[in-house]
């Protein structure tokens, strides 16, 4: 039996230059349709985000069915809080690391699925700067390579288009001074990438800390302080489990409000998107977002 009510309408949007956009569009709208929802369709036109067409047509829908990778779950943030309207999640992206941490199935048609049986529940939001984020917020590396990293590339390589562009920009990277306020203390630091979390996942897989969840309301911050690019080959294992606070060169802990302060302006990458700067001011937005996902205790 579905909780969906068959008179619900859902705004369904797909990003066509998700990775795996064009392939399962047809099969999924069979899904949801057969499932109660009436599909009232969009497309993202050109200058326009994700947030700006649910904000213009707020009124005709009760949920926002929405296909991409998290640059496009990024882009409907702001919408999504304004609005209230809860959200079904179709994984097609490189990476779907948000959809990894809440437990959405990455197959879109089982997604589908969910989001005419399931129920919606909280989830937190990060901010930086205003701008909001549901993954991960980073300085440094991460930065540079979502710089490099182009649209093309990650369609046509996916996670390894990654690991090659990583790679180069691994030989010549260099540590930076950042000064980090929080929790009533300054420090002052010397690193290679700082990162905040909201939730477990980002970057193909990488993991901010092992216990972080979407709905935990806080956020997780760690930063590489280390003195060689090819340390980062054994950090490896733990920043994909997620237990790099252990090691004595990682600095590691959680809160609920952090400021990052550079010499000078540094590029900060959302979700994968370069949308702000340093001064970094970070919260967290708690319950922000009400997204189709498992329940917390079947994760």
């Amino acid at each position: 039996m579905t909780n969906i009510k068959p008179d619900r309408r859902a705004l369904f949007i797909v990003n066509p230059n998700a990775r795996n956009g064009r392939k399962v569009a047809d099969d999924v709208r069979k899904t949801l349709e057969g499932g109660g929802l009436t599909l009232l369709e969009d497309q993202i036109g050109k200058g326009e985000t994700v947030s700006d067409i649910i904000l213009r047509r707020r009124s005709d829908c009760d949920l926002i069915v929405l296909g991409g990778g998290d640059g496009t779950l990024n882009s409907s943030a702001k919408g999504l809080l304004e609005t209230g309207l809860p959200l079904g999640v179709l994984p097609l992206g490189t990476a779907n690391d948000f959809a990894r941490t809440v437990g959405i199935p990455p197959d879109p048609l089982k997604a589908a699925a969910l989001i005419v049986s399931g129920q919606p529940r909280p989830m937190d939001l990060g901010e930086v700067n205003g701008q909001l984020f549901f993954n991960v917020a980073s300085i440094g590396f991460s930065a540079e390579l979502a710089a490099q990293l182009t649209e093309k590339a990650k369609k046509r390589f996916g996670k390894l288009g990654y690991a090659l562009v990583a790679a180069r920009l691994l030989a010549r990277s260099r540590l930076f001074t950042a000064y980090l306020e929080h929790d009533g203390s300054t420090e002052k630091i010397r690193t290679l990438q700082v990162s905040v979390g909201n939730g477990k996942y980002y970057g193909g897989g990488m993991s901010v800390e092992e216990t972080a969840t979407a709905d935990d309301g806080q956020l997780d911050f760690y930063s590489l302080e280390v003195d060689h690019w090819w340390r980062l080959l054994t950090l490896l294992p733990s920043l994909r489990k997620g237990t790099q606070g252990k090691w004595d060169d990682v600095r590691a802990f959680a809160t609920t409000e952090l400021v990052v302060k550079t010499s000078r302006p540094r590029p900060v990458n959302t979700d994968g998107e370069l949308t702000t700067w340093t001064p970094a001011h970070f919260k967290i937005v708690r319950r922000a977002i009400n997204v189709h996902a498992p329940p917390a205790t079947t994760r």
